[in-house]
């Protein structure tokens, strides 16, 4: 009888843990800006400003014409400004993002899933992941998990000691979407956990995401379209205006 009730015990106890386990996020695919039919496009005045503004642009096909959807609206990035990805900057330049140094990155990124602390909204067209007490944003450059948003449970093997614990963070991950800087591959250092999000408020800029009011967030994520591969292009004002007819940006 204390066998049976042993085994019983043991059975709920997995199944209480399987309960906890996440599934695995898929692999994200790396898509060309060629075939994005939906762009986040975010301006600063210079490379030190921490606000800008953003808007939301769509084409209906590679060869259309991109047009503005809504209105500008303002956007919060890091408390140092802005510094090229490695892998978006021209040969010119000198300077590039790095682990911790509070700058948000300057290039072409794709949004690849939305997360939050609510349910998957029935109408939302795009991955989403559920952020759970469990849920970290991996930032340990000595880490294997380095950029990426795992659950502790289901990753086994914690090897690193700092992240972020983003059910914490409270209302600014509330609601974000996975920029997809650093992702490929994951260079160790390059920079980690960049987001779009909640932001605290108005004045107040980030470690190196792109944050805006929530109305604002709800808009882009309502739109964003897996089919249409949507893409943050994020740069100076007088960089978007030197590369806009070469890289094919929107006005």
């Amino acid at each position: 009888m204390k066998l049976s009730l042993l085994a019983f015990a043991l059975a709920v106890s997995a199944l209480s843990v399987s309960a906890q386990i996440k599934k695995p996020l898929p692999p994200v695919t790396k898509v060309s800006f060629a075939e994005s039919l939906q762009a986040v496009v975010v301006t600063t005045k210079d490379w030190t400003t921490t606000s800008g503004n953003a808007q939301i642009h769509e084409r209906s096909s590679r060869s259309s014409k991109w047009k503005s959807v809504g209105e500008r609206f303002p956007v919060v990035v890091g408390r140092s400004g802005l510094a090229w990805a490695p892998d978006s900057a021209p040969e010119k330049a000198r300077e590039f993002k790095k682990e911790g140094d509070g700058k948000s990155p300057a290039g072409m990124f794709h949004l690849t899933f939305v997360f939050g602390s609510a349910v998957k909204p029935e109408q939302l067209a795009f991955p989403y992941t559920r952020v759970e007490s469990q849920t970290e944003c991996v930032d340990d450059i000595r880490s294997n998990h380095y950029n990426k948003i795992v659950g502790r449970l289901q990753v086994g093997s914690f090897d690193w000691k700092s992240s972020e614990k983003m059910l914490e963070i409270g209302p600014q991950y509330e609601l974000g979407v996975f920029v997809a800087y650093n992702t490929y591959p994951v260079v160790k250092g390059n920079g980690s956990c960049i987001f779009l999000h909640v932001w605290k408020d108005a004045s107040t800029p980030t470690s190196g995401c792109t944050a805006m009011d929530r109305l604002n967030l709800e808009r882009i994520v309502s739109r964003l379209d897996a089919v249409k591969n949507p893409y943050l292009i994020q740069l100076p004002q007088d960089e978007h205006k030197a590369l806009r007819k070469s890289w094919n940006l929107p006005k």
